[in-house]
């Protein structure tokens, strides 16, 4: 069983920026990818990155060249730089791997909010 916990949201200014973090426990070693995802209200929720256990990262277009997605294989921890903010950045994240979101197992997940 994975267990992935997120952390580091909050309250910006667009323009600003904030660093999110998954720490990820139990069995790492199941694990190829790991994905940040978010939801805003009224919205479906989206895949914003992923990286897998070679350290290839994928992004979805809207957060390209501003967000920046890492791991530290020493904390077991993925996190989610994200610079240049925007209003419509404002959801709440979830970091997941593929497997367990298919299976609809979510966390909490930390909200950010993006004002004006």
């Amino acid at each position: 069983q994975v267990q992935l916990v997120e952390s580091g949201g909050g309250l910006v200014q667009a323009g600003g920026s904030l660093r999110l973090s998954c720490a990820v426990s139990g069995s790492i070693f199941t694990i190829n990818a790991v994905g940040w995802y978010r939801q805003a209200p009224g919205k479906q929720r989206e895949l914003v990155a992923t990286i897998t256990t070679r350290g290839s990262t994928n992004y979805a277009d809207s957060v390209k060249g501003r967000f920046t997605i890492s791991r530290d294989n020493v904390k077991n921890t993925v996190y989610l730089q994200m610079n240049s903010l925007k209003v419509e950045d404002t959801a709440v994240y979830y970091c997941n791997t593929p497997t367990l979101g298919l299976k609809g197992s979510w966390g909490q997940g930390t909200q950010v909010t993006v004002s004006s």
